[in-house]
């Protein structure tokens, strides 16, 4: 017979499916390991050793990020000596670098801050580790801050498994070792497109976005849902708005179809939002000078002038240029009243070729 496969964890039993590790089970059944380095559906690497469990039989704590689920699995998630090896981890990682969270930018949205407070760590025995590397500041849209940077590798990860770019990588060795771009270049020399995806996943305040910086703090701002205006794909993004203003983006996590995933524009094209210059209400040209007019007018007079010319020329006289920066949805409506509206089939869109 052949009997389902289980695993208990935390005193409670769970099935087991084929390939799961200890923390995909813990995952699937709400059961919180925390974790610096893992990113889900890439390989696990073990790097942070946050996320290290206690299994009956083994003599040592294991990464649940790279530990195989086995039947019969015997484990713990917050035993003392699981909470002993986090709150020491949290503190070697503290001392790693400059981590001083008032005067960082991610204070409040940093997964190491959040952990110190779960684990109380309220003191650091250990001596902070000095600054190897300069802070990069050279292109205008990635701060790499290196004395805040914990070598967790997820930027890597993400860079060349996610988004597949293969720009960054590790560099050097031992208590030299850092995150490097093509053979240590700065970012803006390198194979880097600037999708942002490595600042995405940073967990800590070593990877900044320099739009954004010192424009509000996590408590400050509120996110509106919406979908990026730049292609057809739809992307949703989160608009990050202070005093009325957007001040950031971030992709919309768990959704499709980016699945927080952005590209250079939809991330970091957002200015033309706040421009002075940008046109907020329509205008009418008469003798050579614009004026502000109401929708209503405006329409009207476009329809008119439409109608006019197809009465005139015919409607092949006419073509709709449609956009790549509004929705399918109103894409499809542009081709439908150029059709059933004006007559025509002359119908072209910017992304065509």
């Amino acid at each position: 017979m052949n009997r389902e496969k289980s695993i208990t964890i935390n005193g409670k039993r769970f099935s087991l499916e084929a390939g799961e590790t200890v923390l995909e089970v813990a995952q699937r059944n709400g059961i919180d390991i925390p974790t610096l380095c893992y990113i889900e559906g890439s390989m696990p690497t073990g790097a942070c050793r946050i996320c290290m469990v206690e299994v009956k039989g083994a003599r040592n704590l294991l990464p649940a990020c790279a530990t195989p689920a086995t039947h019969n699995m015997v484990v713990e998630t917050e035993s003392e000596r699981v909470i002993q090896s986090r709150k020491m981890n949290i503190e070697l990682l503290l001392a790693s670098g400059n981590h001083n969270c008032l005067t960082c930018e991610a204070n409040g949205d940093c997964v190491l801050q959040e952990l110190a407070y779960r684990y109380q760590v309220e003191i650091v025995r250990f001596p902070e580790s000095p600054v190897r590397y300069a802070t990069e500041t050279s292109n205008p849209l990635i701060i790499r801050d290196f004395s805040r940077c914990i070598l967790c590798g997820r930027c890597v990860q993400a860079c060349n498994e996610v988004q597949v770019n293969n720009a960054i990588s590790y560099g050097y060795r031992g208590t030299a070792s850092k995150i490097v771009a093509n053979g240590d270049l700065p970012y803006h020399e390198s194979d880097c497109v600037f999708c942002g995806e490595c600042i995405r996943v940073c967990p800590v305040g070593a990877l900044i976005e320099k739009p954004s910086r010192f424009q509000g703090r996590p408590w400050e701002v509120r996110t509106v849902k919406t979908t990026c205006p730049y292609c057809g794909v739809g992307c949703q993004i989160d608009l990050h708005i202070r005093d009325n203003k957007v001040v950031k983006v971030t992709g919309t996590e768990g959704v499709p179809p980016n699945f927080g995933s952005l590209c250079v524009k939809g991330r970091f094209g957002y200015d033309f939002i706040n421009e002075p210059e940008r046109l907020t209400v329509p205008l009418i040209k008469e003798d050579g000078q614009f004026r502000e007019a109401s929708w209503d007018e405006a329409l009207s007079l476009v329809a008119e002038r439409l109608g006019e010319i197809r009465s005139k020329s015919g409607p092949d006289s006419i073509g709709v240029f449609s956009s790549a920066k509004i929705t399918n949805e109103e894409n499809y409506l542009a081709q439908k009243f150029a059709r059933a509206v004006i007559g025509t089939n002359n119908v072209d869109h910017c992304a065509r070729l």
